[in-house]
This record gives C-alpha cells, structure tokens and sequence, in this order.
C-alpha cells in the first residue's frame, strides 16, 4: 500500500529504513512480473480523491514544473497546487487520488502528467485545471518516480525495482515494459542535449537509454550507494548525486567519474542548472549547493532552517523558489 506521508520523493527502501520511516511492506512486495507489454489495469482497491487542504502548502512537495504562465507543484497525499503569479500565492486542485506525487511534466501548454505511489500516473488535457487518474494499481506496491514523454503519444514512467511502464496512446494506457533482469531502483531522469536519458539508480548504477526505450546501457560508478538523481549540463557533463553528499561527474558519456568538492554529508536530492549557468543542488538538512564550474566544486548556501528540500524552480523573473518537507519554502536569497 502507499505511504503518503514519505520524508522524500526519492528513497530507497534501505534509505526509508535508516530514516527511521514504516515503509508498510515486504522489500520483495513490490517486485514486478515484467513480461513484454503486460498491460496493467486498476485495481479492485477503489483510490480516494485527495482533501482539499488549506495547509497544502506546508506539506511535503515533491516536483514543480511551469506550463504557460503557471507553476504547478505535487506532493503528498495527492496534493496538487498552481500558481499564477510566479509562486507568491498558491491554489489546490483537485486529484483524483491521494497517494505521495513524485514528477509533473507537461508535453505542451495542454497534455500533462503525475506520476505517483500505488503506480499511478494521472494527465490532462487542459493545462492541468483537471486531473483524470489513467493508471493506477496498488497490488504492485511500487511508486512510479519519474516520466519521459518524447512527443503528445510515446513515452514512458520509471520507478522502484526497475518498474517502467509505456504508452503509445498519449498516456490514455499504461503496460509493463520488459528490463530483463535488471531490478535496481530507478529513481529520477533527465534528457542531455544530444537527446540521451539518463536515470539515476541504486547501489551506484545510471543507466543510460534512448528516447525510445530501445537500448538500455547499464553504467557502474565508482560509489556504491543510491543515487536520487542526474543532471545534465550544458557543456555536456553529467553529474549523478545521492546520499551522504555524493555528487559525481562525468565528461565522457559515463566512461569514468570523478567526485565533485561538496561540503556536506547530506543526502543530495535534486539538481538545476540556472540561466546564469551555475549548478544548483539541495537535499536533507536543508543543503543548498551552488557550483560556478559546472559541478566541479560546490559552495554551501547557509539557511537558517534545516527543513529538508527536494526541488527547486527558476521563474522567468531569474528568482529561485525551494520546496520540500515543509511545502512551499520560499526564495533563495543568495
């Protein structure tokens, strides 16, 4: 089943367990039969809708994106919020489902998605004044993290156990897509300029694909433990970061790596790149990390809070908005 109040959006099961968190299942609950396009229906456990919340924006928040004019950002217990101006004031939307949301995407100003636990992935059509709930089955007991769309009908979703769910539709069906034995977390992806995914994973994997899905290559680093997400830069590096402030980089399409000076042991969770090019990255303990040389070193921006942060936004304005554990956070100041 899901748990909606998890501490982030991007924890292993071992990570959960050090955290001191109940994650409520078996760490082989959630594995997955991964036959070639299985389709996966909706389970008999109807979902409940989400509450409309007048706190919404001092709970958990996950992911931000902008469509047109709008931030839309997701987070626990189903919660969904848009802001017209820029993030200053913020509104719910109703969700069909109140399960923990992990990513918001959006193909155009119109056809968007939520990835989510219990495997749910809800869209719309209309610039996310409305959410339908198109897949969604607790019995696997595995959350969906993130989600690639390549055009308004191909894409795919990624989650724990090496869950990847396809759609050829525009997201109206969801069905399993075979990854063969690989079965480590995949818990975050971004798309580099030469058009290649890459996915962040545990035990110290990226894996590498095409727009398509068609060819997955399995990259080991030198560290070990999990990775929580990649960021593709703009002169064509890579940087992968996860627990205790490991933060990797590659300049070689993951051929070798090297560990970016970061002072702190911090788990770091998210990464952007900011129009004036420097890196930003935050994580637990309310890290923010700034980098002037494409990663290769980090300086720590001081915040009187240790609320831990997940994501970060740049508005067209050039000021950056930090969300997390304690929902809507405020602008960066540095």
């Amino acid at each position: 089943m899901s748990v909606p109040n998890v501490y982030l959006r991007r924890l292993s099961l071992a990570a959960l367990v050090a955290a001191g968190l109940a994650v409520g299942a078996s760490p082989f609950a959630g594995r997955v039969a991964l036959a070639e396009e299985v389709q996966l229906g909706v389970d008999n456990l109807d979902p409940f809708p989400a509450l409309m919340e007048p706190l919404a924006t001092s709970a958990l928040i996950n992911a931000v994106t902008m469509v047109g004019d709008q931030l839309i950002a997701v987070g626990a217990w189903g919660h969904i919020l848009v802001s017209g101006d820029q993030g200053k004031t913020w509104t719910q939307v109703e969700a069909p489902v109140n399960v923990t949301l992990t990513s918001v995407h959006f193909v155009n100003d119109k056809l968007g998605f939520i990835t989510g636990h219990d495997a749910a992935i809800l869209r719309t059509e209309d610039g996310g004044k409305t959410w339908a709930l198109v897949q969604y089955d607790p019995a696997l007991e595995t959350p969906l993290f993130d989600l690639f769309m390549r055009d308004d009908k191909s894409g795919f979703a990624i989650g724990a156990y090496s869950l990847v769910l396809a759609t050829e539709d525009g997201g109206k069906t969801w069905a399993t897509k075979s990854m063969g034995d690989l079965d480590f977390h995949m818990n975050a992806l971004a798309q580099a300029k030469d058009g290649k995914i890459w996915i962040a994973g545990e035990a110290g994997h990226v894996f590498v694909t095409d727009a398509s899905l068609s060819e997955m290559k399995i990259i080991e680093t030198p560290y070990s433990g999990s990775f929580w997400n990649v960021l593709p830069l703009a002169d064509g590096s890579v940087l992968a970061m996860g627990l205790r402030g490991n933060v990797w980089r590659t300049t070689d399409n993951g051929e070798t790596w090297s560990q970016s000076n970061v002072p702190t042991i911090a788990s770091v969770q998210f990464g952007r790149q900011l129009h004036d090019g420097r890196v930003l990255l935050v994580g637990l303990e309310g890290t923010v990390l700034i980098s002037k040389n494409d990663g290769v070193d980090f300086e720590q921006v001081k915040r009187e809070d240790r609320n831990a942060l997940s994501t970060a936004f740049e508005t067209k304005s050039g000021e950056v908005l930090l969300f997390g554990e304690a929902g809507v956070q405020g602008a960066l100041t540095n």
